[in-house]
């Protein structure tokens, strides 16, 4: 089938801050660049497994206890569902345009192909909050899992290195958090077949943890435990209710996304990438609403320990011999979504770079490698200062208002490709467009405005706004499209 020409997207006079790349020469650029390449090395269950590293974590681990407990009780289950289904219509389009731009970069390059330039700084921009910021917190929780593993052997950190700083009580600086960034970081630097090597084991590793609690805890379940089932409605005056909750619990189903950064690594990706993002969310949803049955059957609502909402439950129904699972669990799943997070922030560099939106020095391959190796280290090294410093006990929604932000483009990407680009192949198509990416945008909008607090969206307009200084300072001046438009010549 002939494949029918893009619409051109106009001269930059014409264009201005909406001028796009063209699908075909991203890709051109990609293949035909002279240097080192990124390896093509990962097939789809490494890919799966991407998405699972950087889903299962800190996500269901520890947002699930603030769910139940503060915010939805028994309810969390709904919160769960309408998550997974906002999730799951945006991975459909994920996974349509990952089909056809089979790119490192995630939402922010398929929203340069279709949307406009100074779109996909702002979703880029909001991609390096995401990653970056997801990583250091979820550093914390490791730290504090080792910690206290290190305890029951008698072994005690300084005072002052134990956590983030805060000096009423006396701590300036966590060591192990910021450490393990490093570690990982290295380990990125070195390779991405050992590091999806490394990934696969602990996502192994950890599902058989989640599974386990699932089977201890059901013969506990008391259907008593669900009564009231929703005892702050929708959404109550304070902010509590199903929908804050689903805003809350959402931060558990982000990573799916993280496997189209790795598209550029994959062995096929118009194949594998699809089935890498559909297959890590339909696992994820699946562990995670049967963990939110068990659990909230098991023990009363008021009595879920937001801080260890698993260990707390076996505890309750004196199974406290098997409480170290979850604690394994979390010790497991936080190393795969900092490895993963760091992985995708790293590629999210790499790409906005390649483009001239950043500087073209962070975007040099390394020749043995192959890998981001430069970048990936000056990376992972402000993010384990970010670790070890900063205590962010509410950046976590700050990533998922991000992550929403980055659906709804994508959403929206899918419609305008389909008009601008009927005949283009794909390797799939997301069903009933434009109904299916219409209602991802739609749910993402409603999710981010009735979810979040308004504390949240403020601290989040002042991070857009930093974005958007950055871009007219550096990313406008030298953006490679930008730049072949002006001279009137294809794009390098």
């Amino acid at each position: 089938m002939a494949i029918a020409p893009e619409k051109p997207a106009g001269s930059p006079r014409s264009a201005g801050l909406m001028i796009t790349r063209s699908i075909d020469s991203l890709t051109k650029e990609t293949e035909e660049s002279k240097g080192p390449k990124l390896r093509r090395v990962l097939g789809p269950w490494a890919l799966i497994s991407i998405g699972l590293g950087n889903m299962v974590g800190a996500g269901i681990f520890a947002t699930i206890g603030t769910g139940i407990h503060d915010l939805a009780g028994p309810a969390v289950i709904v919160s769960f569902i309408i998550a997974a289904v906002v999730s799951a219509l945006a991975a459909l389009c994920y996974a349509e345009i990952s089909s056809m731009v089979p790119l490192a970069g995630s939402a922010y390059t398929y929203t340069y192909a279709t949307v406009g330039e100074i779109v996909a700084w702002i979703i880029g921009w909001n991609l390096i909050w995401e990653y970056g910021m997801a990583a250091a917190p979820v550093a914390g929780t490791l730290s504090a899992n080792l910690q206290n593993i290190l305890a029951t052997w008698g072994v005690h950190l300084p005072l002052w290195a134990t956590s983030a700083l805060n000096p009423h009580a006396h701590t300036y600086f966590d060591v192990i958090a910021s450490c393990s960034v490093l570690v990982f970081s290295a380990l990125l630097a070195i390779g991405i077949r050992e590091s999806a090597g490394l990934n696969s084991i602990l996502v192994v590793l950890k599902m058989g943890v989640l599974a386990l609690f699932v089977i201890i805890g059901i013969p506990f379940v008391n259907p008593h435990n669900w009564h009231p089932f929703a005892p702050f409605g929708w959404r109550d005056a304070i902010g509590r209710g199903i929908i804050p909750a689903a805003f809350s619990v959402f931060f558990a189903f982000i990573g799916f996304d993280a496997v189209t950064t790795a598209a550029e690594e994959a062995k096929k990706p118009q194949r594998d990438v699809p089935l890498g993002v559909m297959g890590s969310l339909a696992l994820g949803a699946l562990f995670y609403i049967s963990i939110a049955i068990v659990l909230t059957g098991m023990v009363p609502y008021t009595k879920v320990d937001p801080g260890s909402p698993l260990p707390s439950a076996l505890e309750a129904v004196h199974r406290t011999s098997w409480a170290w699972i979850p604690v394994a669990g979390a010790l497991i799943g936080t190393s795969s979504v900092i490895l993963t997070s760091l992985l995708g922030q790293s590629r999210i560099f790499f790409v906005m770079a390649r483009d001239g939106l950043l500087p073209k020095a962070v975007s040099a391959i390394h020749p043995r490698f192959r890998t981001p190796a430069a970048m990936t280290m000056v990376v992972g090294i402000v993010v384990s200062l970010v670790a070890g410093f900063v205590p962010l006990p509410d950046s976590l929604n700050l990533v998922n208002l991000g992550t929403l932000s980055a659906f709804t483009l994508v959403s929206i990407g899918v419609i305008i490709l389909r008009y601008t680009q009927p005949d283009r192949p794909r390797g799939f198509r997301a069903p009933f467009v434009p109904a299916v990416p219409l209602l991802a945008a739609i749910f993402a909008v409603f999710l981010a405005f009735l979810g979040a607090q308004a504390l949240t969206l403020v601290a989040f307009g002042i991070w857009l706004v930093i974005g958007v200084v950055i871009y007219f300072a550096y990313g406008y001046r030298n953006s490679e499209e930008r730049k072949a438009a002006r001279a009137g010549l294809a794009p390098p």
